[in-house]
């Protein structure tokens, strides 16, 4: 198969929009944008159908290798049976073979869980945080390289899943590291951050707690504090919280958001992806990336953005 990469557009052989082991005069090219989040759905369906026409082992060998043809700059399929075995993935190829169902981010969201789950139900979108690849070599022990990532699940077939991801930044125009959402989540962060710092906690937190102070924009984004044991502190609209701990809050996942969010914010500050309601979806389950900082050593503070908010698409989750 040929392949070019060319301005951030990646060029895949193609048989009825389907991709190919190897190049025929029957066969188009198909175009995906690397920064575009529709196209790496795309990309997943693409290669989700050619598990049907090629079959699953020849998809398979194709999809582990490399070097192979699923090789598009930092785009690469990975698959797992529904058993939460890894069955390829051209970067991590010892553990194929192995269960990977429990598998965690840094910041401990079940991420193969979440994805598997959206593929069984239709696929979609998902977030998580992962290393990128270096000289062919994804280490995931490299705690310190973990950045935030799209990522798109999708069936192929009844036994099997595929998934593939992109970067933030890939998604952002011109010189903007992150989406527009996000940029705005980290700087609304930041001058709380600030403000605490000029104005002192008190203010801080009495502002960071009023639903129409400064920390609570046009579009319902706000600002949250806790201390580092995770008891509330500020919040907007859960004023009747403040002083509740919720260190062992779980989502549906298993996950303890709150914990993971203290916890990286002792460490400095960073993102986190969680599972939380979305109250402008009837309060239904997603994906929410988080962003914190710490203020001092007493406290932190934080804001999130949901994943519709960046695909554009609903990303509520089916939780069983």
């Amino acid at each position: 198969m040929q392949k070019q990469v060319c301005m951030g557009i990646v060029c895949l052989c193609v048989l009825g929009a389907i991709a190919c082991a190897g190049c025929t005069s029957q066969q188009e090219t198909k175009v995906y944008d690397q920064s575009s989040m529709a196209d790496l759905a795309a990309y997943v369906q693409d290669a989700a159908g050619y598990v049907q026409t090629a079959g699953k082992e020849i998809a398979l060998t194709a999809f582990d290798a490399p070097d192979g043809s699923f090789i598009l700059g930092d785009w690469y399929i990975y698959a797992y049976d529904y058993d939460g075995i890894l069955q390829a993935h051209p970067y991590e190829q010892d553990a194929v073979g192995t269960y990977r169902g429990n598998w965690t981010d840094v910041r401990g969201l079940p991420v193969i869980e979440i994805a598997q789950e959206t593929a069984a139900n239709g696929g979609g979108y998902i977030a998580y945080l992962y290393p990128a690849p270096e000289g062919g070599v994804i280490n995931e022990s490299a705690t310190e390289t973990y950045e935030p990532k799209i990522g798109y699940a999708y069936p192929a077939g009844d036994d099997l899943w595929l998934g593939s991801g992109m970067y933030f930044g890939d998604t952002a125009a011109g010189e903007d590291r992150y989406p527009a959402a996000i940029t705005g989540m980290i700087a609304l962060v930041e001058d709380g951050a600030l403000y605490a710092e000029t104005e002192g906690s008190d203010e801080a937190l009495a502002a960071i707690g009023n639903v129409s102070g400064p920390f609570v924009d046009a579009e319902g984004h706000y600002l949250y504090a806790y201390d580092y044991n995770s008891t509330l502190v500020a919040h907007p609209y859960l004023g009747e919280r403040v002083g509740d701990n919720l260190m062992e809050k779980e989502g549906p996942f298993g996950m303890k958001m709150i914990r993971a969010l203290s916890e990286t914010a002792a460490e400095g500050g960073g993102f986190v992806v969680f599972v939380w309601p979305n109250p402008d979806n009837g309060n239904l389950e997603e994906l929410k990336i988080g962003y914190v900082l710490p203020v001092n050593d007493e406290w932190w503070v934080g804001s999130g953005t949901y994943l519709s908010e960046i695909t554009g698409v609903d990303s509520a989750l089916v939780v069983r």
